[in-house]
């Protein structure tokens, strides 16, 4: 589990079972005004009751985050290990509140997680992004690798852009 840490606008913490109110609410209201513009509805309709959604297990992961300014939930995301490659990390479930963008939120959040990843022993970075944040993916350092179907529960297809970053330096 990582401490926090701040940066000069934001608290960055470990979320816990306490905070899945707050992201819940986060992810419901947000990812419906941003997602709109780059998917139809027919896919919004049956994806968003499900993408919208806090998820236990990464709440209580220790790599799941949520930033804060003065107290109030801006933003949240986190990492997990890859079960195969133990060097392969992934960006999971990120979300800045759109009335907050473009303040480094998603940033901040994102260094966070490189650092706590890469002192873990990670060495690359996955997301499986959606088509709204692969500017801010590429922003970060990720590249594009191909567009992904990602299956949801009950067969519900999203379409996805895979994207990778390294977290350290080529050798020279």
């Amino acid at each position: 589990m990582s401490t926090p840490s701040a940066t000069d606008e934001f608290t960055i913490r470990p979320t816990t079972l306490a905070d899945m109110a707050a992201v819940d609410a986060l992810l419901a209201r947000t990812y419906p005004k941003l997602l709109k513009a780059d998917y139809p509805p027919s896919v919004l309709v049956t994806a968003l009751p499900i993408i919208s959604r806090a998820r236990p297990e990464l709440i209580t992961s220790g790599t799941y985050y949520v930033v804060e300014d003065r107290d109030v939930i801006l933003g949240a995301g986190g990492w997990t290990r890859d079960r195969a490659n133990p060097g392969l990390g992934h960006i999971r479930h990120v979300v800045t509140d759109d009335r907050a963008l473009r303040r480094g939120i998603g940033r901040a959040l994102m260094q966070h997680c490189f650092d706590v990843a890469r002192a873990a022993g990670i060495t690359w970075m996955e997301c499986w992004a959606t088509r709204t944040a692969v500017t801010f993916y590429e922003a970060v350092g990720f590249q594009t690798v191909r567009p992904i179907d990602v299956t949801l529960q009950g067969g519900i297809v999203f379409p996805s852009i895979r994207m990778l970053r390294p977290l350290v330096d080529p050798p020279s």
